[in-house]
């Protein structure tokens, strides 16, 4: 279990070098949020990378599956409207007219290809060595999941808190469309995504809310709702 989770901060082979190294569950977690769609047949790549990072206790990795490409004859079982408006608030935010997958954001900041491992993994090495700004911790008693932040800096602004869950997995038969004929497995597939509230930083942030289910939980407190993320937890 991930309890007390501090603030953001080629080829196969050279994948698992990329996404297996061995890290100390004490380290801040880097939010990888992958913008994918079964229907896209340049994104299983990018979803096997997720399943990668999934292994890491350093990065919280989140699939938001969009519906975009829902019309050209597979229909995302996952796929969110939501999520893609997330990502069109991104590059939005970043200067961007269009949006594309696969599409992964790194703390809500750097925008990356979903099939360049060795960018990404640069990425999130640039963004663990930022300073912490928010000290955050969640945990979870019956059906309440209580968040305590606190602010370690000046000028933050207002800050968004976010909660969403994951499904760890699941294996879609895809039967139509640019996939026909793959059975993919997806990770940490993003649901339930909900803005809690915001905050200003000038007090410590004490939160309850009412939670069911057994599905791993995370909490992104950010930037705005599309800026960078400054702090971060999972509880599995």
């Amino acid at each position: 279990m991930r309890r007390k989770l501090i603030a953001l901060a080629t080829t196969a082979c050279c994948m698992v070098a990329v996404f297996t190294v061995p890290v100390s569950a004490e380290q801040r977690p880097v939010v990888v949020e992958l913008f994918t769609s079964q229907g896209c047949s340049s994104c299983p790549p990018a979803d096997a990378m997720l399943a990668q990072l999934q292994e890491r206790d350093d990065v919280i990795c989140i699939a938001l599956h969009v519906d975009y490409w829902d019309y050209i004859g597979w229909k995302d079982k996952f796929g969110d409207p939501a999520h893609a408006v997330r990502q069109r608030a991104y590059a939005h935010k970043a200067g961007r007219r269009s949006v594309y997958t696969p599409e992964m954001i790194v703390n809500g900041q750097t925008d990356i290809v979903g099939s360049k491992p060795m960018k990404l993994s640069k990425a999130i090495a640039e963004h663990k060595m930022q300073p912490v700004e928010v000290d955050l911790d969640i945990t979870r008693t019956d059906r309440t999941l209580v968040i305590d932040a606190k602010n370690l800096t000046d000028g933050l602004g207002e800050m968004s808190v976010q909660m969403l869950r994951l499904i760890p997995e699941e294996t879609t038969e895809i039967t139509r469309g640019e996939n026909t004929g793959k059975t993919i497995a997806y990770r940490n597939i993003a649901k339930d995504w909900t803005v809690l509230g915001t905050w200003d930083g000038t007090a410590p942030l004490r939160l309850e809310t009412p939670i069911s289910g057994s599905s791993p939980v995370v909490v992104l407190i950010q930037s705005g709702t599309a800026g960078r993320i400054v702090a971060a937890a999972q509880l599995d």
